[in-house]
């Protein structure tokens, strides 16, 4: 006799159901979450605000095998020159939407360019965040072999007897550079025309090729001091550094206010991920921390500065109190 009553499912048949459903739902829900935490997921892309060579290029370079062992991608740095970093900082806000895009240059580029750039194509204060200070680099002094000069003092005295035959180098308006050269000629009464470049490097080249006369330039050119292809007279800082001990500070040769450090910094885009800015910013911070990376940022003229992201905060909204009134009181303007 058949029953006519259905049989019911067996309990290990039902078992299965379940956990093959419960299965499923765990994975879609994890799913999100675990492709959230993955990052970075791609290799990370630096733009340094100058081209290679420069200061902050060499300093990327210093870090970027430690950055990639550390974040587990590759670092990858792509040098975009010019207009006092905003054509890397302009790269960076309309391009760097993929999450791992970050921008290096000098912090200039934030406390200085909105008062000095009349059509500015972005706000770093609203398109940029801040990520991790780099460091802290001096400015020196420098004339080109063939000038015939031995200190500030004559270098002064020549300015004077030489009306509108001196120029002076930067890597780009309203850079410390050119700030620097500025405060020197406001302080000195002197007058000296500025030519801009794309960086500190073809600065350094063309002040040691003799097509400058003088610069303010950082410690990467030491090494051509040191071989007689220009002469060091002084340091654009408020006390002697141990980087240079034997340069005086222009407040001892008794013209004032004429200092200038450099600083460098990482920026993220506003829209980044507070956790992957910060894991960033650890990883570089804990290198910035080594004697080895300090002694080698020192060789450079440069001081490793591991600060967080407040501090960071501090010493730009300093720097934009110092640098606006020089440019309002030497009218300074875009090139």
């Amino acid at each position: 006799m058949t029953s006519t009553h259905p049989i019911p499912p067996r309990p290990m048949r039902r078992r299965r159901l379940l956990l093959a459903a419960g299965a499923g739902l765990a994975s879609a829900t994890l799913g999100p979450a675990r492709a959230q935490t993955a990052w970075p997921s791609r290799p990370l892309r630096m733009v340094v605000a100058f081209p290679a060579g420069g200061l902050a290029d060499v300093m990327m370079r210093i870090l970027e095998p430690q950055l990639t062992e550390a974040l587990g991608q590759p670092v990858v740095i792509d040098n975009r020159g010019g207009a006092a970093g905003n054509i890397a900082a302009t790269e960076v806000i309309r391009n760097g939407g993929d999450g791992h895009t970050f921008l290096v240059t000098v912090t200039t580029t934030e406390s200085v360019n909105p008062a000095m750039f009349r059509n500015l194509p972005f706000d770093p204060r609203r398109d940029l965040q801040h990520v991790a200070l780099l460091a802290n680099s001096q400015l020196f002094l420098v004339v080109k072999p063939a000038l015939p000069v031995d200190s500030v003092k004559a270098l002064i005295g020549y300015a004077k007897a030489n009306p509108g035959k001196l120029s002076y180098g930067s890597p780009g308006a309203g850079t410390t550079p050119h700030l620097a050269g500025e405060l020197f000629k406001q302080s000195a009464g002197i007058f000296a025309a500025h030519i801009p470049y794309r960086g500190a490097a073809p600065v350094i080249q063309d002040v040691a090729a003799g097509q400058l006369d003088f610069a303010f330039v950082p410690g990467t050119a030491f090494p051509m001091v040191k071989a007689g292809r220009m002469k060091l007279l002084a340091v654009a800082s408020r006390q002697r550094t141990g980087n240079y001990p034997s340069a005086p500070t222009f407040s001892e040769l008794g013209i004032d206010r004429v200092f200038a450090d450099t600083l460098f910094g990482i920026y993220a885009p506003a829209a980044m991920p507070a956790a992957n800015v910060a894991r960033v910013q650890q990883a570089v911070n804990k290198q910035l921390a080594l004697a080895s990376v300090k002694a080698r940022f020192s060789e450079l003229g440069a001081d490793a500065l591991p600060l967080s992201i407040a501090e960071f905060s501090k010493v730009v909204q300093d720097e934009t109190q110092l640098f606006t009134e020089v440019i309002k009181t030497r009218g300074i303007t875009a090139e």
